[in-house]
């Protein structure tokens, strides 16, 4: 199996140190969170702590480009008297396992995941908060030249897809789902993470949802021991399926909805994928938010909720919540109320669509579960 080389980024250098004539002033004040929920521990400032600081982020690829957008943002928002960001913000994207066990040590002080904790994290890590930032998606592309009917796929076919059990395009079970759809007589090269990923969780889980007996609950995960099919590679990020599919014919892969423009551009193809009501649909703001919005109301207190596969009609099935992981117990105070800050401000002026979400076809929080997580981001602490 083909592994290609790990990639990181840090966004810090990448963010333009320009400011905004108008921007606000650096003074720190608070709010009450929406009194949809009763709120635990201290009031959330606004704005950071006068005194200079950086706080560090890494994880999801998927999050990736809106953390850079947020970032950019929020560092020309809030300035010093000689025109600097009161608050520094470095982020990166190194996958949602890297996020989740950064901030888990101390090593960064947010981790970002496309994945919940699971039970065992929070066994582990029992100081940590998994924090709902927006709503996104995953896409299923692939590298078929020729066909431009989108095509449509199930669990079970991409699970034995994934465990080598259908090996040509043009194989019998796929023709099923295409009648008239010309499928060449081509070798399928799946292509997965070779990262901690939560979109191999998130595909994982829907391969398991449509289909426990193709696609085992013991394997899914962020990291997961791949089945042996011939051909297959492995790549890093969410960067490295696109570039990856785009160089290879015949490829399938799972790749983050933020980055639909870039499989676009890379000339892939979108399946429409079949949800718990037996339809065939592509991720459009639309599908996605039908998803959301019949199972956004059962959000627990902690925010971990499944959006996999539910029955629910224009529905699209791979939707998810992006996450901001958190250690209640941070090193200083200050270091917290800027956490606070931040975190605040992404769950509201960051959910505006027009500025920040529609730019990586994210959804924003319904408002019962910005109050979730504003109840959540007020525990930070020290």
């Amino acid at each position: 199996m083909a592994k290609r080389t790990r990639l990181v980024w840090t966004a810090a250098a990448l963010l333009p140190l320009t400011v905004l004539a108008a921007a606000c002033g650096s003074s720190t004040t608070t709010t009450t969170p929406p009194s949809t929920a009763k709120q635990v521990g201290p009031s959330l400032p606004t704005s950071p702590n006068k005194t200079p600081e950086t706080i560090t982020e890494t994880g999801s690829t998927l999050l990736y480009p809106l953390m850079g957008d947020w970032t950019e943002a929020y560092q020309k928002q809030f300035i010093n008297s000689a025109g600097a960001p009161i608050l520094t913000i470095e982020t990166g994207g190194t996958g949602s396992g890297t996020g989740v066990t950064d901030a888990a040590t101390g090593t960064v002080n947010i981790g970002a995941s496309d994945a919940y904790l699971s039970a065992s994290e929070k066994s582990s890590y029992p100081t940590m908060l998994n924090i709902a930032l927006a709503i996104s998606a995953q896409q299923i592309s692939y590298n078929l030249p020729g066909v431009t009917t989108p095509l449509k796929l199930n669990g079970t076919v991409l699970a034995e897809i994934y465990t080598g059990k259908i090996t040509k395009w043009n194989d019998s079970a796929i023709k099923a789902l295409n009648p008239g759809v010309s499928l060449p007589d081509l070798a399928i090269v799946p292509l997965h993470r070779a990262d901690s990923s939560g979109d191999t969780f998130l595909f994982t889980s829907y391969m398991n949802a449509q289909d426990s007996s193709a696609w085992p609950t013991s394997n899914v995960g962020t990291s997961i021991s791949w089945p042996t099919v011939s051909g297959a590679l492995a790549e890093t990020g969410n960067g490295g399926m696109v570039s990856g599919c785009a160089a290879t014919k015949g490829c399938i892969a799972y790749i983050g909805i933020s980055y639909l423009s870039k499989t676009q551009a890379a000339g892939l193809g979108q399946a429409m994928i079949e949800n718990g009501a037996s339809q065939y649909l592509a991720p459009t703001a639309s599908t996605i938010s039908a998803e959301a919005n019949a199972l956004t109301g059962k959000t627990p207190a902690d925010e971990t909720l499944s959006m996999i596969d539910a029955d629910v009609s224009g529905g699209y099935p791979i939707v998810n919540y992006e996450y901001a992981i958190v250690n209640t117990k941070q090193t200083n105070g200050t270091v917290a109320e800027d956490i606070r800050a931040f975190l605040y401000w992404a769950v509201h002026t960051g959910q505006s669509e027009t500025t920040y979400l529609s730019a990586v076809n994210f959804e924003p929080l319904p408002s019962s579960v910005v109050a979730l997580s504003d109840n959540q981001i007020a525990k930070i602490g020290t």
